[in-house]
């Protein structure tokens, strides 16, 4: 049921000034998997015409081909510098050996955010990641090496993704310590049926440290569009090559049967079932922004129409919500 958005909202990214859309654009699985050339820069219009300024890539997405067909179709584009925000991760590394590969340590971070920086055509990205934590690297190490990539200018703010609150806590009291540049944001999965991380581990961060969140996976991968719940469909991502290890998940018969009863839920609120998932993210204040993932403009459209979903869940909608997910 695509409808055309409403106007675009803005949340600062934390307790930071900067400003990103509440609805944004990743390029996980598609980029280099799906799409690229023609295809990825009309996805990156559509997303940018309709007042999307937030865009999340990541080293490892596509061995790299991700970081440089998003910074191929954005100079194509002729986007002006100021009017996107556009972060990477790092972690896992594209070159393997003992300091190139699922390391923070200084070595590896000065090295990768200048491949990121090449391939994206860059001279900064608003935002770097440490994709994971590294439990063999010393984290005052970590925060040093991430402070001096902000002092020089590559990237303007950092944070982490997929961190334990403990992990975001220490690294941040390491730079309050030494008058470092602090982490200002997470990357967490989050959606209706993965919810304890955000509403629950992380919960004193947001006013003790001021943490923002830009979430990934608002659709579970897919499974609260409910196409999963007959099959698995052919152009779907679970039917991809290297994303068997999605199968289980998306057709766990438990989850489907909220999934069902969620479509309900949307049926009377005359929204997709994706635009309810979406829109439930975005509703909870702590989320600064919900990443969207789409291989196609048509399903972008789509998911960008939850905009005008976010008002009507009211208490009632969303108590009926809890009572089908639990909390």
């Amino acid at each position: 049921m695509a409808s055309k958005p409403a106007k675009m909202q803005y949340r600062r990214l934390g307790r930071s000034g900067l400003k990103v859309s509440v609805l944004s654009f990743g390029s996980w699985v598609t980029f280099g998997g799906q799409l690229e050339g023609e295809g990825a820069e009309a996805c990156l219009q559509a997303a940018h015409d309709a007042g999307v300024n937030f865009f999340d890539n990541a080293e490892a997405y596509a061995g790299g081909e991700s970081e440089r067909i998003m910074g191929e179709a954005i100079a194509r584009l002729g986007w002006e510098r100021y009017s996107y925000v556009i972060s990477t991760k790092v972690f896992w590394g594209i070159h393997g050996g003992p300091n190139m590969a699922n390391t923070l340590n200084r070595k590896f971070l000065m090295q990768a955010i200048d491949g990121s920086l090449e391939r994206l055509g860059l001279d900064f990205v608003d935002v770097l990641y440490c994709h994971r934590a590294d439990p063999n690297t010393p984290l005052e190490e970590t925060v040093w090496a991430m402070s001096d990539i902000i002092t020089s200018g590559k990237a303007l703010y950092w944070g982490t993704s997929e961190w334990t609150a403990d992990e975001i806590r220490a690294a941040w009291e390491i730079a309050e310590r030494h008058h470092l540049h602090k982490p200002v944001v997470e990357q967490p999965e989050y959606n209706l049926l993965h919810r304890r991380r955000v509403e629950r581990e992380y919960a004193r961060l947001y006013d003790d440290i001021g943490l923002g969140l830009t979430i990934w996976s608002p659709l579970a991968s897919g499974l609260l569009t409910g196409k999963y719940l007959d099959s698995v469909p052919q152009d779907s991502r679970a039917s991809q090559p290297g994303y068997e290890w999605l199968k289980p998940s998306v057709t766990d018969p438990a989850a489907n049967e909220k999934v069902r009863r969620l479509v309900g839920v949307a049926a009377d609120l005359d929204c997709s079932p994706a635009q309810l998932a979406i829109a439930w993210c975005a509703h909870n204040p702590r989320v600064s922004t919900v990443i969207l993932g789409a291989s196609r403009v048509e399903q972008l459209h789509e998911n960008l129409g939850a905009l005008d979903v976010i008002a009507r869940l009211d208490d009632d909608v969303l108590a009926r919500i809890d009572e089908i997910v639990g909390r």
